[in-house]
């Protein structure tokens, strides 16, 4: 490697390292850091931090001032170069006098898509791209399928015992893990766009599915703000059997009861008709109208049924498997609902990362 570009790696590190502090609020925009360096010298920082306000190149630029001018600019994402809620980052490049812009990836918004370095090209701003574009990619993995797929990134979320037990044979699965991985949880739910989950999940434990600040283990400021965007609830009810008192109806934030169609509950709650056949509601539709509704990362956090039909049509990009060191015993219920009858038909999944949470052993696991 040669030292220019150990030096766009250094700072390409940095505007990474700085997009994560967006990880649980941008949505639905993507996570995005920049760092202007002049002379040697980090000159201004800046991350997206909420959608509606500005963004990671505006914020470093006001950092740096009149410092910006002849700098060079380390993007994590392609800058935007059309007005949306801010204007076209691309512009305020431009107008600020860098002269380097080196960018991790380009954006996959059609929208921006190449644009954006076309116009600081056309300005004589020199353009460098692919810095760290896998560590870059890695912030945004729904914001990426979405763009590219029109599918929003799924994750699975599921607790087990060791024995690979979510439940008792009653349905008894409070506690299973500690708080620690419970809380680890809270951090899955505050980086979704949407949670999903079954209505006998609903019935059975009653669940809130809300991201709780006081759960999250960050300090109250940051908690509160993170708090404060709710994902979207989305309850699957094909025959809207769900309660008028249930307390995922009663949070804050916006609850939506997926149903086939036809179905009217009772309550004057937002619905989503989807297609029913005998394998219960269409999860590739649903998952079509959250994309279309800007749904980045889905969260399914529900029962062994349910759960088992999402990997078994092929839905889940990622499972977050939270492994308690306890035994449930055979009776338990299982952690997903598949049947097979012949080592053919067994599922082998990527371990891509381990580690522990507490007492408890966390696995990220990709499906092949």
């Amino acid at each position: 490697m040669n030292e220019g570009s150990t030096v766009h790696t250094k700072y390409m590190a940095r505007a990474i390292s700085l997009a994560k502090k967006g990880l649980y609020s941008t949505d639905p925009n993507p996570r995005v850091g920049c760092v202007l360096v002049n002379h040697g010298q980090i000159v201004g920082e800046g991350y997206h931090r909420k959608a509606g306000e500005g963004h990671a190149e505006v914020n470093a630029l006001a950092q740096a001032g009149d410092q910006a001018k002849g700098a060079t600019a380390y993007v994590t994402l392609e800058p935007c170069s059309h007005f949306g809620r801010t204007p076209p980052c691309s512009d305020s490049l431009i107008k600020a006098g860098v002269d380097k812009v080196v960018c991790a990836m380009t954006d996959p918004n059609p929208q921006v898509s190449g644009n954006g370095f076309k116009k600081l090209k056309d300005a004589g701003i020199d353009v460098i791209v692919g810095v760290l574009e896998q560590e870059a990619r890695a912030l945004n993995p729904g914001f990426i399928k979405r763009m590219e797929t029109g599918m929003p990134f799924v994750r699975l979320k599921m607790a087990s015992s060791l024995d690979g037990r979510t439940a008792m044979a009653s349905g008894e699965s409070q506690w299973i893990t500690g708080a620690a991985a419970r809380s680890d949880v809270q951090k899955l739910r505050a980086r979704s766009s949407a949670i999903v989950t079954g209505i006998e999940s609903i019935l059975q434990d009653d669940s809130s599915l809300t991201v709780r600040a006081s759960e999250l283990g960050f300090d109250p400021e940051q908690a509160d703000f993170i708090a404060r965007r709710q994902p979207l609830r989305v309850v699957l009810d094909s025959h809207g059997r769900i309660p008028k008192t249930a307390k995922i109806l009663q949070q804050s934030g916006e609850t939506v009861v997926a149903v086939k169609h036809g179905v009217q509950l009772e309550m004057d709650n937002d619905t989503l008709p989807l297609n029913h056949d005998e394998n219960g509601l269409d999860l590739l539709d649903l998952l079509k109208q959250l994309a279309q509704r800007n749904c980045n990362e889905v969260l399914v956090e529900t029962g062994a049924t349910l759960a088992g039909q999402f990997v078994q049509q092929g839905l889940v990009d990622e499972m977050v498997l939270y492994m308690a060191p306890c035994f449930m015993g055979s009776d338990a219920r299982p952690t997903l609902a598949m049947p097979f009858e012949k080592m053919d038909q067994k599922q082998t999944l990527t371990v891509l990362d381990t580690r522990m949470v507490g007492d408890d052993m966390r696995l990220t696991l990709a499906f092949s």
